[in-house]
């Protein structure tokens, strides 16, 4: 039964990137919303999305309650994603078992199980379950369920330094907010943080809080992101090369695109200087793999600038390189060189050695 759930799941849950963090949502399709947390879009006017049924994509930010931590963002139609069952914590006691599923550090999904340790942890003002099904960064905004499948809470932060203990924001809650947001008819609105009541776009009142007079600034008023420095260097680079820099963040200083059938993460390291592109290519195959991995040990000695290396079972050809020297001149040249590098090894690594192709969609 438990692995039902996860295989229908799979299909709902949304992986979330921003400029600033990475997180996760998933897919209410009653209410043609993504829900997800406030902290994983905060200060964006709209973010990338991608899951397993829906295409990496721009999806606008239509709705944020820092208050609950909740946000709501504009869900495309698809008629692929399944719909999923909103339950109740009124009979989940301690002890109860249930599944916290999302996308923990920037993995495509994870599913985690654990048992309810608190019903009513009162943080401020607003009560969480508190629970031990182990969360990480990333996970922040998906679902918790019950063995039925059925949705009782939003995942919403962990204890720092604690051992797998977590919280989530009650299924009640959500509810609530989404029926006050849905009198809006669509408008793009905000949680007073003051007062807590609904300002929408054609209500609010020269930026201030109808209600109490409280300044409130709604999501599609955020500054749109303009990166400074390398990233700035990588971004402007990768447009020249035919991407679109808004779809291929991946959160802080992190970018992944396609060439051909290799997927490329480029990652930027202020702290050393280090700009590091890993081009994931395919995966080992099951048998004959000593001829596959001499010919890796004999390119590494032959081609300039990149090196072969296996982690896990993926085969992965890797770009180092300081930012110190890093311009748009040797940016261009090296990012160029991985890339094609990339594509064309991982189909010589499946169609001569035998490799597989890596599956893309998790």
């Amino acid at each position: 039964m438990i692995q039902e759930v996860i295989d229908l799941y799979k299909k709902v849950i949304v992986q979330i990137a921003t400029p600033h963090s990475i997180g996760t949502g998933f897919y209410l399709k009653e209410f043609g919303l993504i829900v997800t947390n406030e902290h994983v879009v905060r200060d964006n006017r709209e973010v990338v999305i991608d899951g397993k049924v829906m295409e990496k994509q721009l999806s606008k930010v239509i709705f944020v309650d820092e208050h609950h931590d909740l946000a709501f963002l504009e869900a495309p139609f698809n008629e692929g994603i399944p719909k999923v069952a909103l339950g109740s914590t009124a009979d989940i006691n301690e002890g109860a078992t249930v599944v916290a599923i999302g996308h923990p550090l920037g993995l495509k999904f994870s599913a985690t199980q654990g048992i309810v340790s608190n019903t009513k942890h009162l943080q401020g003002d607003v009560t969480y379950i508190q629970h031990d099904a182990a969360l990480n960064p990333g996970n922040s905004g998906g679902p918790l369920i019950d063995t039925d499948g059925n949705i009782i809470g939003v995942n919403t932060f962990i204890m720092k330094d604690g051992n797998s203990i977590g919280f989530c924001l009650p299924i009640e809650k959500l509810s609530q907010t989404i029926n006050e947001f849905q009198k809006s008819d669509g408008k793009i609105g905000i949680r007073c943080e003051s007062c807590l009541n609904l300002v929408f776009e054609n209500t609010i009142d020269n930026g201030y809080c109808p209600h109490c007079g409280k300044k409130a600034k709604l999501p599609s008023e955020a500054m749109i992101y303009e990166p400074v420095g390398i990233s700035r260097t990588i971004e402007s680079l990768l447009v020249d090369m035919g991407y679109q820099t808004e779809l291929s963040r991946r959160g802080p200083n992190s970018w992944q695109v396609q060439k051909g059938s290799a997927y490329i993460n480029i990652s930027y390291h202020e702290k050393t200087g280090l700009i590091v592109g890993d081009a994931h290519l395919c995966t080992l195959p099951k048998e004959n793999i000593k001829p596959l991995y001499e010919y890796m040990l004999r390119q590494n000695n032959h081609v300039e600038g990149l090196t072969f290396s296996v982690k896990g079972n993926d085969i992965i050809l890797s770009l180092l390189i300081y930012d110190r020297y890093f311009n748009n001149d040797t940016g261009m040249k090296l990012f160029q060189h991985l890339f094609q590098k990339a594509d064309d090894y991982d189909n010589i690594l499946v169609e001569e050695y035998g490799a597989l192709w890596k599956q893309k969609k998790e």
